[in-house]
């Protein structure tokens, strides 16, 4: 049974809102968690629809593309943003080549189980 977008995202934002301060998690790892593995995609659009006033309760900094580059297409945040908010929590973030990059197996997030 598919889930209908607007629950989807809003499983997102739970999901999102448990990646712990000082780690991260990519889009197909939220999309995973969430019980969708090939809704990577979605999980990007959902973060994008975050409303405004939910940006600082919900930490969509933490989510990255599978390589640990930051690829945020935002209409407000920018990439150097998202850079300065995981530094700010203590995750190394590196500029090469124009892109910032995060060590996943240094930062990256590893639940245990499925949390969805």
């Amino acid at each position: 049974m598919k889930i209908p977008e607007r629950d989807f995202f809003q499983t997102v934002y739970r999901m999102v809102r448990r990646i712990p301060k000082g780690k991260v998690a990519t889009y197909g790892q939220i999309a995973a968690l969430c019980g969708s593995p090939r809704a990577a995609r979605t999980v990007g659009w959902a973060l994008n629809a975050l409303p405004h006033d939910q940006s600082e309760k919900i930490p969509w900094q933490r989510v990255l593309n599978r390589e640990g580059r930051i690829s945020i297409l935002h209409r407000s945040a920018t990439k150097e943003l998202q850079a300065e908010l995981l530094r700010s929590e203590g995750v190394y973030v590196e500029l090469r080549d124009g892109n910032y990059w995060v060590d996943l197996r240094a930062f990256g997030w590893r639940p245990r189980t499925r949390i969805a």
